[in-house]
């Protein structure tokens, strides 16, 4: 996996993390969450972007992205939090770090584990207890993947190469013997805590 320094490169996938400064909230407001999804929405242009997967929790959150060109994606998170933290900050008026540093990467060189790292993503609110199923969050791309709202924010090419249709999906997220399974062997890529 990639170390901080080491080089993003063209057409590989990264599982993208960060947690709030003392695990404190980074959403506050449902309006929060649409900002920093208009802002993916913008910079996703000019960075070049595929978003897999994402996952906005109150105090953390998840991609898995693809980058599609020469510029790093460390350009595009950087830009994307920055305007997000200097946003929420004035909303709040609070001072200092909104995120517990830098944010964390991980780099998926094994193909067998994007899906099981997707499940991973968009079962990050039922874990939590947020929500009883993934599709009663709004902040995910699990219905987008499902094809209930037409989201654009997902890879849809992506998603018709591993499953065959939404209902597919659905089966494979709740397969939870198979999740756990596939929770222990993805466990480097992900933002768990041993």
């Amino acid at each position: 996996m990639p170390q901080r320094g080491e080089v993003f490169a063209p057409g590989e996938y990264y599982h993208i993390y960060n947690r709030g400064v003392d695990r404190s909230p980074i959403f506050f407001t449902p309006a929060n969450y649409e900002y920093c999804l208009r802002l993916i929405k913008r910079y996703l242009v000019q960075c070049r972007v595929a978003v897999i997967a994402y996952c906005l929790m109150p105090n953390h959150y998840h991609f898995l992205l693809r980058q599609e060109s020469d510029l790093p994606l460390s350009k595009f998170v950087g830009v994307l939090f920055n305007a997000y933290a200097q946003a929420v900050n004035l909303q709040q008026s609070r001072q200092g770090s909104l995120f517990a540093g830098r944010f964390r990467h991980s780099w998926i060189d094994r193909e067998e584990y994007l899906t099981a790292l997707c499940r991973y993503i968009h079962l990050n609110p039922v874990k939590a207890r947020l929500v009883p199923q993934p599709a009663d969050w709004p902040y995910s791309n699990y219905v987008d993947w499902l094809g209930l709202r037409a989201g654009t924010l997902k890879d849809q090419m992506f998603i018709q190469e591993h499953f065959v249709s939404g209902e597919a999906y659905r089966q494979f997220v709740e397969d939870q013997q198979d999740a756990e399974q596939a929770q222990l062997k993805i466990r480097a890529y992900t933002f768990d805590e041993p």
